[in-house]
This record gives structure tokens, sequence and C-alpha cells, in this order.
């Protein structure tokens, strides 16, 4: 099958890190027109170099077997639109959302499960089930290979999305079974999650408000809260800052050693989970609601 693709080499605006980017001769990269549909997570494969993409497809919740996650090159070419695709024989991805990565295993959050890959094939190779859960959203994995999952809270409701009142942050055992280990509405719709040396953090699309977490007993503190707040994605970069994403801000925010935060991107419409590629000091972002994926440099 041929597969289209556009990829756009252009300033998107004034938070954008465009000066860095003239200086090193690297322009953000918009990839576009490719057949994205609804991309919530990108993750970089470090090992295979390069960048996944998932893919909902559909409802947040739909548990409609159409889900899949894309490879793209770094250039932004399309590698293969649809590699673990939930429509194909043998495989169940229903609307995938944050993935993580440990050893040749790839982990992707799944409504009430975390579907496991062969990181190399993308073949299935197990389901961890969450009781209980409602919306599984975002997952980390530790520098000792522990995996974590968000539950965000949500369900099905009249209006849209409803409170399911399932807030949870879960850890795994090696065999897969789940560990609640923070829950309740303080957490305020918790979503991304991002693994340090000793502590985890979270982002609230509810409250806005960014946690540390001890995941050995559960206990949180809060962080300084970025200038908007429907927080999505956060992740670490190689020089220990954090970025988070936020649709009400539309802007990625950095915050620096001493909790003040700069805008690294502007004006970028529904960031979702986003992504680092520590090698090339990148900023992967998927636009949910626009069907692309935007790549710039992250300092």
């Amino acid at each position: 099958m041929r597969i289209l693709y556009f990829v756009l080499l252009v300033p998107v605006g004034a938070g954008c890190g465009t000066d860095r980017a003239e200086e090193s001769g690297e322009l953000p990269i918009i990839v576009a027109e490719v057949g994205f549909q609804t991309p919530e997570s990108v993750l970089h494969d470090s090992i295979a170099d390069v960048y996944l993409v998932s893919n909902i497809n559909g409802g947040p919740l739909a548990t409609d077997g159409n889900g899949f996650i894309s490879r793209l090159q770094p250039d932004g070419s399309v590698q293969t639109l649809k590699w673990i695709d939930g429509a194909g024989a043998g495989v169940t991805l229903n609307a995938p959302k944050g993935m993580g990565m440990s050893g040749d295993t790839l982990f992707v959050a799944d409504i009430t499960a975390v579907r496991l890959f062969d990181r190399v094939t993308g073949t299935p190779i197990g389901r961890w089930n969450v009781p209980g859960s409602s919306f599984l959203n975002d997952i980390a994995v530790d520098t000792s290979g522990v995996v974590y999952v968000s539950d965000s809270g949500l369900r099905a409701g009249p209006d849209g999305f409803a409170p399911s009142g399932t807030d949870a942050v879960y850890r795994f055992d090696p065999d897969g079974t789940p560990t609640r280990i923070t829950a309740g509405d303080p957490l305020g719709r918790p979503n991304g999650l991002a693994a340090g040396p000793d502590r985890l953090v979270l982002v609230s699309f509810g409250s806005g408000a960014v946690f540390q977490i001890d995941p050995t007993n559960g206990q949180t503190s809060g962080l300084p809260r970025p200038p908007a707040g429907q927080l999505d994605g956060v992740v670490r970069t190689s020089q220990g800052a954090l970025l988070v994403s936020s649709w009400e801000g539309q802007a990625v925010y950095r915050m620096g050693p001493g909790g003040q935060f700069t805008t690294v991107v502007d004006s970028v419409e529904a960031p979702a989970d986003i992504g680092y590629d520590a090698r090339r000091d990148r900023l992967l972002i998927p636009l949910f609601t626009s069907n692309r994926v935007m790549i710039v440099p992250a300092s």
C-alpha cells in the first residue's frame, strides 16, 4: 500500500524554539496528511530510533478494535502508518493512549488494560488488566523497568465524559499484577506520568495541578503549576527540566529547577501526550484534534 505524507519544515510560533532551530539548521517539523486518526501519544523508541504514535481512531472509550500505532522516521517521514493495527488478525487495540517501553516490550494503555507488544515486530505478547479502572491514560517506566499507569477517572456520560470516581495511579508487578499506589478526587483527573530517579511526576487535566508521587508509599506533594491548565503530557529532558503540555494554554511549558515556567511552544491546539527524543533534544507533540504530529527543538 502506498502512503502519502507531507512534512512541512516551517516556523510555528513565537514560543516554538525557532531561534535555536535556525542557529542549528533544524526547523520545526509538522507531520500532516498521513492518515493519523486522533493521535494521542508519541514515544521515541531510542533503540530502533523511530517515533511511535498512538492513534485512538474513534471515541476514547470505544471498544471498537480499530486503534493503531504508527512508526515515523526522525525526519518525519512515515515508515508504517498502521504498524500495530487493532483491526488486524490476532491484534486487540481499541483506543490506545499513553505508551512506555522496557527492554523489548512496548506497553500501551487501552481503556481498562495495558497491552504488551514486541518492540521489534509489533506482535501482541500479553495484556495486563486493571480491575476497577475506567480510563487508563498515560504510562511511565522507571529505570528499573517498573511500569506505572494513570487512570483519569472518566466514563461516558449523556453530555460527554463524566466522572467515574476511579482517579488513580497504579504500579505493576513483573507478572502484571496492578497495585493502586494513590487514588481519589484530589488527583483531579490524572493524566500524564513521568518517572524520575525516585519520584513520579503526575499532571492533572481536571485541576491543572502537578504532583510528585513517592512510588513506594503513594505520598504526594505539590509542584508549581504551569500558567494554564488542562494538562495532558509530561516528560523529563536530559537536562532534568520538566516539559508539560496544556490544552487550555495551547502550549508546552518548561519548568526549570527553580520552579519557573517558560513557553517552549505556543499556539498549538490540543497538545496531547508529548514525547521526548533525548538523542536530538527534541519535543514530540501529538495534536489530538488536527491529526498532526509536531517535532520541535526542546530547548
